[in-house]
């Protein structure tokens, strides 16, 4: 059991890092998609990076400076900072385009039926591993937009949102085999053992800061767009997956991801807010369509993904359960 939540504390840090010269803590939320999008792609990498996670890394870092980041991770809603170290996700690629909603359902916010907002999202490998033939735990984690104007300035923060496939990752050839989910799995594999003092380390710092790391809420996507928090109705699960028949066979999973002209890459979301005995009642609800994607220096040290704190006061709607997919 104290495997397990030692390596759950790894979901909490798909957006933690060791900052190299953050200025300052400055809620910035008055910035358009493209003011975000161009940074991401304003340093673009012609060859992809691969980026060791390591103990000794943190060896030298003091406990109050972890601890500083992983707050800083949970309260500053900024999309870009200054460059900064993603401790356990350090190898990405990015990716813009839409998320689009056309499925009747009882969630609000952007969860709604005909909902569609701009996105920026980024795949991401946890830990070292990239290639092929390496067991890989894959992530992502979305940062939506109210708005399909992309100059358009909102005075609304960004929504962010964070899935995962498996914590101690899968030999999956390809990243788009997997379901990623805000509550996933944990397998206990080869890699979990090899990182395991790593992920100590991190997660006795980041439990000083929230509660409940093995799931990650989705009331930021639900009470986008609401001027009423009495009719917010989250949804407990969400997933997406690949759609059928993307596959691209590639030994590092950013190379199989790329996105060439006039190609999309496209997932379909799930949500879900109930189980029938072991298994959730998912709802197909959208899709998050992609056009453009990116592997740069601001993708992978300057995106910044607001982690949701653990709240205990979520409607889930459970009464009103939609008939699941």
């Amino acid at each position: 059991m104290r495997l397990l939540l030692v390596i759950t504390m790894l979901f909490s840090l798909s957006g933690c890092g060791t900052k190299m010269e953050v200025k300052s803590e400055n809620h910035d939320y008055n910035v358009s998609f493209n003011e975000v999008w161009n940074q991401v792609a304003s340093d673009e990498l012609e060859d992809l990076p691969q980026k060791e996670v390591s103990f000794f890394k943190l060896s030298s870092s003091k406990e109050d400076t972890l601890l500083k980041d992983a707050r800083r991770t949970l309260d500053n809603h900024s999309d870009i900072l200054e460059p900064f170290e993603k401790l356990a996700h350090p190898n990405g690629i990015c990716f813009k385009g839409i998320w689009d909603i056309d499925t009747e359902n009882i969630y609000s916010g952007y969860f709604k039926k005909s909902s569609q907002a701009l996105i920026i999202t980024r795949a991401s490998s946890v830990m070292s591993n990239t290639k092929s033939g390496d067991t890989r735990a894959f992530g992502f984690a979305g940062k939506l937009f109210p708005t399909t104007n992309p100059n358009s300035k909102n005075s609304e923060q960004s929504a962010n949102f964070f899935l995962i496939d498996d914590l101690g990752g899968t030999n999956s050839k390809h990243y788009t085999d997997v379901q990623l989910t805000n509550e996933p799995p944990l397998s206990i594999t080869f890699e979990v053992v090899k990182n395991l003092l790593y992920a100590l380390k991190v997660s006795h710092t980041f439990a000083k800061a929230d509660e409940n790391q093995n799931i990650r809420q989705l009331y930021e996507i639900s009470e986008l767009g609401e001027s009423d928090n009495k009719n917010i109705i989250t949804p407990k699960w969400m997933k997406i997956e690949a759609k059928n028949g993307t596959k691209v066979d590639a030994k590092d999973f950013r190379d199989e991801l790329k996105i060439h002209d006039g190609e999309e890459l496209i997932f379909t979301i799930f949500v879900a807010n109930t189980m029938l005995k072991t298994e959730k009642e998912w709802q197909k609800i959208g899709t998050i369509t992609l056009d453009i994607s990116m592997v740069s220096e601001s993708c992978d040290h300057r995106l910044h993904f607001h982690h949701p704190k653990w709240r205990s006061d979520l409607d889930y709607g459970t009464t009103l359960s939609p008939k699941p997919f």
